[in-house]
């Protein structure tokens, strides 16, 4: 089973960092999105991410190019037809996957792998939902995708030998680390990390302190890159929100409850960077808190 084309559905942050690694790796990349404006966007980021990795040294001119003509955009799934290995990155919200993996098994190859970048729902669950539950498994690329060294590997309970192993051997030729996962909610990484932003969360909902004392308590009493919320709101606060919803359904626990101030602010539409509002204001010079 060897991979040499790969497709990205969806052209978002996600997306378009998986077809930046994907094409700078030497494959040929089909990025898919139903928006042609959202794909000329995501060529535009890519083309200026990996002129910044030239400006660092991290990669040459030359190489540079050859990724960029490595990747093709197509805005119906139609164009995926011929890809070895298609790597869905849709919103977290398994309705909207299922979808698209039903509009995605109609058109594609027979021995095609199906992947998705899911961060928190069942592999086998979503496997089920496809024509090809063996050929189907979890490829978790951690954000941002160009810099971020991990990659989760998540097999569902159907998930056979030689779709693991082809799918290890594409992580690897992307220079990533593997590690790899059960199939439970969240995986690894986030059952970890969004059980600790919740309760940075819930930290400030009881206002044991505010929003830059609790970045600045993580970032200089434990030497975290970034403070919590100012994490929360770069991952997004829906997303956020979606995970710890999955961790406290699938795990009827009540610790991963989200906490009611994630809730308000979601449905507030202020969901981090990405809506220019989140536990930060975006919109002036510098990032201002919110509360």
């Amino acid at each position: 089973m060897k991979i040499q084309t790969v497709g990205v559905i969806g052209s978002g942050q996600m997306g378009n960092g998986i077809a930046h690694v994907a094409a700078l790796a030497g494959f040929k990349v089909i990025l898919n999105d139903v928006s042609a404006d959202r794909l000329k966007s995501a060529m535009a980021t890519i083309n200026g991410n990996l002129s910044r990795q030239v400006a660092k040294k991290m990669i040459t001119e030359a190489a540079h190019q050859a990724a960029l003509k490595k990747i093709e955009s197509a805005d119906s799934i139609d164009g995926l037809s011929g890809c070895d290995l298609v790597i869905e990155t849709a919103v977290e919200k398994e309705d909207v996957k299922r979808k698209i993996f039903h509009d995605l098994c109609a058109v594609l190859k027979p021995d095609a792998i199906i992947g998705s970048n899911t961060s928190s729902l069942s592999i086998t669950r979503l496997a089920a939902s496809t024509d090809r539950p063996e050929k189907f498994i979890g490829i978790h690329f951690m954000n941002p995708v160009p810099l971020m060294e991990l990659v989760e590997l998540i097999r569902g309970i159907a998930t056979d030998d030689a779709t693991f192993e082809a799918s290890r051997e594409f992580v690897t030729k992307l220079g990533k680390q593997i590690s790899v996962s059960e199939d439970f909610p969240a995986f690894i990484v986030n059952r970890i990390l969004l059980p600790m932003i919740n309760e940075a969360i819930y930290t400030l909902y009881e206002g044991v302190g505010n929003v830059q004392a609790i970045d600045a308590a993580l970032k200089l009493g434990a030497h975290h890159p970034m403070g919590p919320l100012e994490l929360a709101d770069f991952i997004g606060l829906d997303t956020c929100l979606s995970i710890m919803q999955v961790l406290h359904e699938g795990l009827a626990d009540s610790k991963y409850r989200p906490c009611p101030l994630l809730v308000k602010y979601v449905e507030a539409g202020w969901l981090g960077r990405k809506t220019q509002r989140g536990f930060y204001d975006y919109r002036g010079d510098k990032p201002v808190p919110t509360r």
